[in-house]
């Protein structure tokens, strides 16, 4: 599937940028291969319109904000935050017909959000933990990772790799048979409940103020479609570690990942900085991986492109979801060849 091409994943609301990072100047971003710009009015609200003038085209994130208009750099005409001109420098109006598309944001978790659709088919994720006072939000990362938002998430529920994808940070590789798991649909996507036995590392011995050399892993992890998870960890000793991780699409072949956690202890009990660098070391080795795979994942199931095992369940749930997706809003699965890896097969 080549996201660019799948008009039904615009109706979705996708993290673009920290809130700490967005200010009172242009701030471009490709969101399914569409260029768009954001920043915020004289109010602070978040703004994002398309990253085009009207006029000649210039990209207007080439210019800057005034009184909380976006002004192009190329003849200075103003816009505010839903795409409308309000001023032509040499005109004594701006005519009615002068707009640039303007598209919907919200503010949750620290981050703004975007969806391209004036009918988005979810709202944002609900993540109650984040509202309780006992817990703290700690933000890792939001960087570019060269692979589908789809293959990081298949990663996200997938048993089997921790054994050799993680070997270096909390895998077990003398024991690499995939834990069980149990799946159950949610409205937005489905739930899988599991139990891991890992590694402890002297590394994350103190973020999880735990000394044993072993501990287990209780997993509860929703999957959000079309790229979102929520791994909701809780350890033997009580302390709850919750990983929150959407691959934003910028194109067909890479995502920005927005990742942060929320734990029920404290910044003395373990360091901030301490659990990012753990969870950077995991990552790491995550996206070593998936960025030597291949952008276009195939959602038929009939497809003999990639050879499936039993512990691929849920990342097959999830093709399946989204085929149905696309099937429902009548649209053909696009892909990057015509021609079926089985046709290929066949005519050898």
């Amino acid at each position: 599937m080549l996201v660019t091409k799948q008009p039904i994943l615009r109706r979705f609301w996708y993290p673009i940028v920290p809130s700490e990072k967005l200010e009172a100047s242009p701030f471009p971003f490709t969101l399914l291969g569409e260029n768009i710009v954001l920043w915020r009015d004289t109010k602070g609200n978040a703004n994002c319109v398309l990253d085009r003038c009207c006029h000649r085209s210039a990209k207007l994130s080439k210019g800057w904000v005034k009184d909380g208009a976006i002004v192009c750099g190329y003849h200075g005409w103003e816009y505010d935050g839903t795409g409308q001109c309000t001023r032509i420098p040499q005109m004594s109006r701006p005519m009615p017909g002068a707009k640039t598309p303007g598209f919907k944001v919200a503010e949750r978790y620290g981050y703004v959000w975007v969806t391209l659709s004036e009918e988005p088919l979810l709202d944002v994720p609900d993540l109650s933990e984040t509202d309780d006072p006992k817990n703290r939000i700690v933000p890792e990362f939001y960087e570019d990772w060269g692979c589908a938002g789809l293959r990081l998430m298949e990663n996200s529920f997938d048993n089997a790799h921790f054994s050799f994808v993680h070997r270096k940070s909390f895998g077990d590789q003398g024991h690499p048979e995939p834990a069980s798991l149990e799946i159950e649909d949610t409205e937005q996507g489905f739930r899988m409940v599991t139990e891991v036995p890992v590694r402890n590392p002297e590394i994350q011995k103190k973020n999880l103020g735990m000394e044993d050399d072993w501990t287990v892993r209780h997993m509860v992890s929703d999957w959000y479609m079309p790229f979102g998870r929520a791994l909701r960890i809780t350890y033997p000793n009580g302390l709850f570690h919750m990983i929150v991780t959407i691959a934003t699409p910028i194109d067909d072949d890479s995502s920005k990942v927005c990742q942060f956690v929320v734990r029920n202890d404290k910044e003395e009990d373990a360091p901030a900085d301490g659990i990012v660098e753990f969870d950077r070391l995991v990552t790491e080795e995550d996206k070593e991986i998936l960025e030597s795979t291949d952008g276009d994942v195939p959602l038929s199931a009939n497809t003999r492109e990639e050879i499936s095992m039993p512990s691929d369940r849920p990342g097959m749930l999830m093709r399946q979801k989204l085929k149905e997706m696309l099937d429902k809003h009548g649209e053909t699965e696009a892909r990057r060849i015509e021609t079926s890896m089985n046709e290929l097969r066949a005519s050898a």
